[in-house]
């Protein structure tokens, strides 16, 4: 069965009533104007951020704490968290692991947090949880959970409150190191003239020739000849050598 009568009846009904009636003006069909609709409020993007921001930056609270009673408050009944390792839990699980306190840590910080709202009831936060210290006492070991994790947590209001609808998280395999580069050392094979060098010593004066001696009495005395002239003068001492750069 339709829900709407065919355009032939439609028609056929026109024809008569107008042939009864003559023609008149039909009345005029009721506004239909589509601007009249209430238009959708504009989110406070300011309001939305704080408040998503004040219940990341309490997560530490809460796992030093074990206050499972605030993980019930922000988890949705129907949240699906997917951990770093690929295990999925739901509400009830996530309080009762807080509230075991299977999980400590020297320190716990919130960083790089951002709010992307969709819209007055949505919205997305991205982040970083940096652990030190972290221990996680499994049933049978207590395994080493210091380190860095990226997570995205979407939310979505609820009831007027903000509700934590799914969460997953990664750990980062090469975390930056916040520390600076040590000052670099000097190195063992520097060049010689780089170290500071030596002042130089002037060269000795050259001392006047010794006096020629005399022939051997086998041979007659020859007179000894003044030795060709020869610059006597103090040679300049040798420079310095030059540093280079």
């Amino acid at each position: 069965m339709k829900r709407f009568p065919s355009v032939a009846i439609v028609s056929l009904a026109a024809a008569l009533t107008i042939s009864q009636f003559g023609c008149t003006n039909p009345p005029n069909p009721p506004s239909t104007n589509a601007n009249t609709a209430t238009p959708e409020t504009t989110p406070d993007a300011a309001a939305i951020e704080k408040e998503l921001l004040r219940v990341e930056n309490d997560w530490p609270r809460v796992i030093k704490e074990r206050d499972g009673q605030a993980v019930r408050r922000v988890d949705a009944d129907d949240v699906h968290l997917l951990s770093w390792d690929g295990s999925v839990s739901g509400k009830d699980e996530d309080a009762k692991f807080i509230e075991s306190g299977a999980i400590s840590a020297d320190s716990i910080e919130m960083v790089d947090l951002k709010v992307k709202v969709l819209d007055k009831d949505a919205a997305v936060v991205t982040g970083l949880m940096d652990i030190k210290g972290g221990k996680y006492k499994a049933p049978d070991r207590t395994l080493d959970v210091s380190g860095q994790y990226r997570f995205v947590d979407t939310f979505a209001r609820r009831n007027n409150e903000w509700k934590l609808i799914a969460s997953s998280s990664v750990k980062v395999l090469n975390p930056a190191s916040p520390s600076a580069s040590p000052t670099p050392k000097a190195s063992s094979s520097v060049s010689p003239v780089m170290k500071a060098t030596p002042v130089a010593k002037p060269s000795p004066r050259a001392k006047a020739s010794p006096a020629t001696k005399s022939a051997p009495a086998t041979k007659p005395p020859t007179v000894a000849k003044p030795p060709a002239a020869k610059a006597m003068s103090t040679p300049r001492p040798s420079p310095p050598p030059i540093n280079k750069p």
